[in-house]
């Protein structure tokens, strides 16, 4: 099972995502990057020297909230200054629109329920390049938004998986905002669920992995990565799910 760590970016900050209050995130304390607060670029090199990842997930929240994007900070994340890799990224892109507007590209793009308003647009996004659509949850209960749920039939997790991967999503990452940074446990019963109707899709998970067990459970269910930020940060989590030190913390 894949481990990606996770970038949370603020107005230029790397923040700690804790329960979903955006407005309350701080700047990020990591054993990664020692007596270094919330620098994203320090972070991002750190994750680069983990064994075994090839992957980074980054949120822009500000585009997500509808504030200007990061993108000069992005850039740079992408280069060698920063990750030097693949990065999974969720700016808050829904439509065609977006894109143009935010100027990003396509691949490894993730396309959030929290701000899709139609599988409509998830769909020209999708024959454009690779989309990874980000099953956003609150403890459980799917974030949809009003023109989304005028032009659905079910807002079931489910029923919305299968929305997204017919309109041209290659993957899906099931996130749970609610328990990310609690160390709440996982909704073990959706992630199972969710492999058993879509077998063949890769499924990644985010949000409540308090450590090794519940590693051990999300690959027992067939999850194919997992996104971590906060047993990284405190040193709970090793660089991969089998180098895991303790099972006392959480993971994003």
């Amino acid at each position: 099972m894949e481990l990606i760590p996770v970038l949370d970016l603020a107005r230029g900050v790397a923040v700690h995502a804790v329960g979903g209050d955006r407005a309350r995130y701080a700047p990020v304390r990591s054993v990664l990057t020692p007596g270094v607060q919330g620098d994203a670029l320090a972070l991002a090199r750190a994750y680069r020297s983990l064994p075994g990842v090839s992957r980074c997930y980054v949120a822009d929240l500000d585009a997500i909230a509808g504030r200007p994007a990061q993108r000069d900070l992005v850039a740079r994340l992408r280069s060698d200054e920063g990750f030097g890799g693949p990065l999974l990224l969720d700016a808050g892109v829904a439509s065609l629109a977006d894109r143009d507007r935010l100027a990003i590209d396509s691949t490894d793009l993730i396309v959030g329920l929290e701000t899709l308003r139609s599988f409509a647009d998830l769909a020209g996004l999708a024959a454009l390049g690779r989309i990874t659509f980000s099953l956003d949850l609150r403890n459980d209960v799917a974030l949809v938004t009003e023109d989304l749920k005028t032009k659905t039939l079910s807002t079931e997790p489910e029923a919305l998986a299968r929305g997204a991967i017919g309109a041209g999503a290659r993957s899906l990452i099931l996130l749970d905002v609610g328990r990310v940074g609690r160390g709440v446990g996982l909704n073990l019963e959706l992630f199972a669920s969710l492999r058993r109707a879509l077998p063949r899709v890769p499924l990644l998970a985010g949000g409540g992995v308090r450590g090794a067990g519940d590693l051990d459970a999300l690959a027992g269910i067939g999850c194919d990565g997992v996104l971590v930020a906060s047993a990284l940060h405190r040193g709970v989590i090793g660089a991969a799910p089998g180098t895991d030190q303790s099972a006392a913390s959480a993971v994003r």
